[in-house]
């Protein structure tokens, strides 16, 4: 069968249970799988546990899942930027566990790589450590950590083939590769979706094997901004005036 859908819905269709993981690509709003994360909040799917390295922002993201409460607990290392998020969390109403971002991305890549636990130094004798195993190695003290392994990943490729064949592009490939690999199955929303043979196999991230669906990302796709800066205009000279 292809793996090409002609939605996210479709893509979508068959995956989604109450109260399962879903890994969800992306670093603010950069690389996010937005129509994806979109067709989730349409299917009104509840008690979702939601591992992302942030909680989007109100309206876009994953903010859309928390606003329609269906988010019953996130695994982030991030959460700022988004008012529902923290009413929700001080209300008692949202589980969070967070995690360093670089514990969080080992968790994950660990997970797809088939490893069930590692050790880390970072977190030690903080929050983060509280009620984890310890070990010593070297004199020195390590917290163990879980690998994690989602029920769904959802991902945001530039490229991909309609093999599944995928290539990411800067800050879009946070997150989205190693969450391709440690999922039971991967939906990739893409840019620009090619033949096969299109992409050179020196810039293919994620092999096609791990991706079991696709959709193509629409004309005119808008891909948000979380934060624009600019650098400040100059006043313009008085006419006359010497610069």
């Amino acid at each position: 069968m292809g793996k090409v859908y002609p939605d996210a819905k479709a893509a979508l269709a068959g995956l989604l249970r109450d109260g399962m993981m879903i890994h969800s690509g992306g670093f603010g709003l950069c690389g996010i799988p937005a129509l994806l994360i979109e067709a989730i909040r349409d299917s009104d799917v509840k008690d979702l546990t939601i591992v992302s390295n942030n909680a989007g922002i109100d309206e876009a993201g994953l903010g859309l899942l928390l606003k329609t409460r269906q988010v019953k607990k996130m695994i982030s290392s991030y959460v700022g930027e988004n008012k529902t998020f923290a009413e929700q969390f001080l209300a008692g109403e949202l589980e969070i566990e967070f995690n360093p971002q670089g514990t969080l991305a080992e968790r994950i890549r660990a997970g797809g790589a088939g490893i069930p636990a590692f050790y880390t130094k970072t977190g030690v004798g903080t929050e983060v450590a509280k009620g984890k195993p310890t070990a010593e190695f070297d004199g020195e003290t390590y917290v163990l950590e879980r690998g994690l392994v989602a029920d769904l990943a959802i991902v945001h490729a530039y490229m991909g083939d309609t093999e599944g064949n995928l290539v990411y592009r800067k800050t879009a490939r946070n997150f989205n590769p190693m969450m391709a690999t440690a999922a039971k199955v991967t939906v990739a929303q893409v840019e620009h979706l090619v033949r096969p043979g299109d992409i050179d196999p020196d810039h293919i991230v994620t092999p096609g094997i791990f991706v079991k669906r696709m959709i193509a990302c629409p004309p005119g796709y808008e891909k948000r901004i979380e934060q624009r800066t600019v650098r400040k205009r100059e006043p313009a000279a008085a006419a006359g005036q010497e610069v």
